[in-house]
Formats: C-alpha cells, sequence, structure tokens
C-alpha cells in the first residue's frame, strides 16, 4: 500500500492585511471587508484541505504571503505546516512550491488557491486519485483559470511564459502540457471568487455550508 505521506496538499493565501488583500474587492466591501473575505475564504479551505488530510493521511502545507510565521499561527494554530512563498511572480512562487516538495520525496502534489467556495473533499481525493494515472490534473475555473493544479513531478515549464490573472491562463497552461506529451486529468469546472460581482457565489456557498451544519 502507498504510504499516503508521500501526497502532499500546498494551499496557497495571503495574510489577510487590509489594503493588501483582495484589492478587487475593497472598492465593494473596504480595505476590512476585503482582509475578512480574505480570512474567511482562507478558513473555509482549510477546513476542506483538512478533512482531506484526515480520510487519506496525507500532508497539509500552508504557503502564504505577507504576515510572518508568528501571525500566520495565531491565526490558523501552530499544528499546521507553514511555508513561506518565494518574493517571485505566480508562476515562479508555484514552480518552488512544486520543487520544493518533490524535493522531499513527495510523489503527488496538489495545490489550490482560497477563491473556489466550491471545491470539497470529493474533489481534492478525485485530484490525488487521478495522478495515479495522469501526470498533471486541473481544476478549470469558469474565469478562464484554474483552481487547482496537480503534478507527480516537477514540470517548471508549466509555470513560465503565461499570462497570470487573466483569462487565458487555462488555454496557456493546457498548451504547454499538450506540447510536452503530459497526460491531463480534468475536474470539473467550478467558479471563483475574484471580484464583487462574484460577491454571491460565496454568500451561496457560505449558506449551503451552514445548512450543512444544522441538518
Amino acid at each position: 500500500m502507498e504510504n499516503k505521506k508521500s501526497e502532499c496538499l500546498i494551499i496557497f493565501t495571503r495574510y489577510p492585511e487590509p489594503g493588501k488583500t483582495k484589492t478587487r474587492m475593497i472598492p465593494t466591501l473596504g480595505a476590512e471587508g476585503a482582509a475578512s473575505l480574505q480570512r474567511e475564504m482562507t478558513e473555509f479551505t482549510l477546513k476542506q484541505g483538512q478533512k482531506v488530510q484526515r480520510a487519506r493521511g496525507l500532508s497539509l502545507e500552508v504557503h502564504f504571503a505577507g504576515g510572518n510565521w508568528k501571525s500566520m499561527e495565531n491565526w490558523l494554530g501552530s499544528e499546521l505546516v507553514y511555508k513561506q512563498q518565494s518574493e517571485e511572480d505566480l508562476g515562479k512562487r508555484m514552480n518552488s512550491a512544486f520543487t520544493l516538495s518533490f524535493g522531499e520525496d513527495m510523489t503527488r502534489v496538489v495545490m489550490i488557491g482560497i477563491d473556489c467556495p466550491g471545491l470539497n473533499p470529493s474533489i481534492l481525493a478525485q485530484a490525488f486519485d487521478s495522478l495515479s494515472e495522469y501526470d498533471l490534473v486541473v481544476g478549470p475555473a469558469k474565469d478562464g483559470g484554474y483552481y487547482l493544479i496537480g503534478l507527480r513531478y516537477s514540470v517548471p515549464e508549466l509555470f513560465r511564459g503565461v499570462t497570470w490573472g487573466t483569462s487565458a491562463v487555462l488555454a496557456q497552461t493546457t498548451c504547454i502540457a499538450e506540447k510536452l506529451g503530459l497526460s491531463s486529468y480534468y475536474l470539473d469546472l467550478l467558479e471563483d471568487v475574484d471580484r464583487p460581482e462574484d460577491l454571491p457565489i460565496w454568500e451561496y456557498s457560505r449558506k449551503g455550508a451552514k445548512t450543512q451544519r444544522l441538518g
């Protein structure tokens, strides 16, 4: 039986400092409100990840930008594994995280952000399971990006020449994967919460989570 500690789930997030996070939301929510949204969505995503961690026995890491180790521990607790993101563009930061994990003898690494409230333990488990057969797993987002990416070995080329933060991210990544001859598995299409017009997606998901708890 495979040692599940060879699986690693990486959550990319940012310390919720007002004015420095969820900046696209500031015109609608204000700096404090945008930071609160960052806080809530990180905590929500972390709970989904912890459910998969308990079920599979995998490693879970929080890779953060902004703040420091102490502020992250004060926020999310001292039991988690924290790693500071490198000071580079998003692609280089993601590649660095994958490279580090594979250097620690991980064989299946899945990375997610905190912007997709539809991402649940079932989808995360599906992502890890797919890596037994495929080189790459991607969770496509409706805005043209992706909410999840997973690999079973390091592929730095996937994170070069991509126009991050645009609707072309998924298409560009798919093109690179095809040129490299990677076998790819695609998860369900989900919605991200990036802009004020996306806020109803988050509210709907939060209400759904409350209803499940009450049930």
